[in-house]
């Protein structure tokens, strides 16, 4: 039984007297299909017309890669490379060739395989908002984050089957940069079973977390080699631009066989074209340029596509989610993820400064339009604040009743005899109800979704209650979560003295300072 089914049944139980009776209503969040068709933008005529364009950039325009190892690598491949610049050309020819060698699905191996997630089209998965320098909540207000503060998001992350992948929620800014992959990695393996994250910030340090994941999960050299068991976020520097830490990022990750999700970030008017059609053929020949990187590394290797579009406030430049142009462009993007036929990741985004209804409104926008966009993996689907500044204790939860909500409907409907209800049709008289018919007391402890969060009482109830709102209801619970945390199985005791000596070994060898 998943921690969420344990969960609702403890709260029945609860609220029906500590019966031990009521059943548990068990749910399956942990592999999801997505169950809607992908809506497109535009025609797939315009969809071969973004491509071919994206191709055109790279053969005319290049990309500026600032790596020589990377740019030594296209050379060899056939690319005109311009030195002096930093200058990469790309023939069409060798892109596609790349893209006809990246995986179309492939598997990441969780801590246990109930953990495992298959990489493809249709399959979807969530993460938690990612990468802010920022923490923020109720009791302790915005703060820069703390190693503290990923250990808590960390449990909290680990509790939702809803969320499957570890994300880099906050940076634990109070670790040493040198040695901060280690605090951050220990946290994952020690606290999660499931997927997690590593930085691209240099060789040494992706090194250094391979060894302390394929150690700590027993795994052996070839295994790790063979199957992919982490993930890695690259980021394009947008326009046209692939700095030193994220091609090397491409590069190790290819060779070690764990896949990068590459990921442009345009805002249109800002560094992409205004237009929701510009700005992606641009996201889409970065993305290419990225995925071919990883194929001449290591032909064949795992590999996702990405995209994260979105529009600028024109009068301030403020960066702007949940809007029209991002779910356009979202839409567009999986049209153009589905032409090449890879595995993508898209996001949800919030540039609201508090967890109020425009921080709900944009977050669950952009959620939609990820979802019916076909992502695989859907990036800042809780938590995310600030437009990526801070991630949000009480966002955090209060975004997870949309996700939940959403991997409740990949479930299907069920529609058989007994669920058509025929003899609760006959037994409920005209102007009855069916509160105590048979059909319900056999099924009205686990026929309905349980909220996380939301309130469902009448004016009077709440008021009596103290009227409490879904913000402050929401400390409740991520901070009921911390504490009854329990570590996962895998984190037994002697992997995780294994763990700590490596740590401490290399923490005395200097660690492994960051690549910019």
């Amino acid at each position: 039984m998943s921690d969420q089914a344990e969960t609702t049944s403890r709260r029945r139980r609860r609220r029906e007297g500590g019966g031990a009776s009521a059943p548990a209503r068990v749910t399956n969040y942990r592999q999801l299909k997505n169950p809607f068709p992908a809506v497109p933008a535009v025609s797939e005529d315009r969809v071969e017309a973004i491509h071919q364009t994206a191709l055109r950039v790279l053969e005319e325009l290049g990309v500026k890669v600032l790596l020589p190892e990377a740019r030594a690598l296209f050379k060899s491949a056939g690319a005109r490379v311009d030195e002096a610049s930093e200058m990469v050309f790309l023939g069409r020819d060798m892109v596609e060739a790349a893209l006809a060698s990246a995986p179309r699905s492939f598997r990441l191996h969780g801590a246990t395989r109930e953990r495992d997630l298959q990489m493809e089209l249709g399959t979807l998965s969530f993460q938690s908002g990612a990468g802010a320098p920022n923490v923020t909540d109720r009791l302790r207000g915005r703060r820069p984050g703390a190693l503290s503060d990923v250990i808590e998001l960390t449990k909290i992350v680990q509790h939702f089957d809803a969320i499957q992948m570890l994300s880099p929620g906050v940076e634990p800014q109070d670790v040493d940069v040198s040695l901060r992959h280690y605090a951050f990695t220990h946290t994952q393996l020690t606290l999660s079973d499931k997927i997690p994250f590593v930085f691209s910030r240099g060789t040494p340090q992706a090194l250094d977390c391979f060894e302390m994941l394929r150690d700590f999960r027993g795994l052996s050299d070839e295994d790790f080699l063979t199957q992919p068991h982490c993930y890695t976020i690259i980021n394009t520097n947008s326009p046209r631009q692939i700095d030193i830490p994220m091609a090397q990022g491409l590069i190790d990750f290819a060779r070690h066989g764990q896949p990068a999700i590459v990921t442009p970030f345009c805002l249109m008017g800002a560094m992409a074209p205004v237009t929701v059609a510009g700005a992606v053929t641009l996201s889409h020949a970065e993305a290419m340029a990225a995925i071919t990187l990883t194929q001449l590394a290591r032909p064949g290797a795992p590999v996702m596509y990405g995209a994260f579009a979105s529009n600028v406030d024109m009068k301030s430049g403020a960066p702007a989610f949940g809007t029209p142009e991002q779910v356009k462009a979202s839409l567009l993007s999986g049209q153009m993820a589905r032409h090449l036929g890879l595995p993508w990741r898209n996001a949800a985004g919030c540039a609201a400064n508090v967890n109020d209804a425009q921080a709900a409104h944009e977050t669950q926008m952009s959620l939609w339009g990820a979802v019916l966009a076909g992502a695989t993996v859907v990036i800042h689907a809780a938590g995310w604040i600030e437009g990526g500044l801070s991630v949000s204790m009480e966002k955090l939860i209060t975004d997870m009743e949309a996700v939940q909500v959403i991997a409740e409907l990949c479930s299907g409907t069920p529609a058989d005899d007994a669920d058509i209800a025929w003899d609760a049709l006959a037994e409920v008289q005209p102007g009855g109800h069916f509160f105590g018919c048979a059909h319900t007391m056999e099924r009205y402890a686990t026929a309905f979704y349980e909220p996380l969060v939301a309130d469902w009482s009448n004016f009077g109830t709440f008021t009596e209650r103290g009227s409490r709102d879904a913000n402050t209801r929401a400390t409740d619970v991520w901070q009921k979560i911390v504490e009854d945390h329990q570590p996962p199985a895998c984190a037994t005791p002697d992997r995780v003295a294994a763990l700590d000596a490596f740590i401490a070994r290399r923490t005395a060898e200097g660690g492994a300072p960051p690549v910019s």
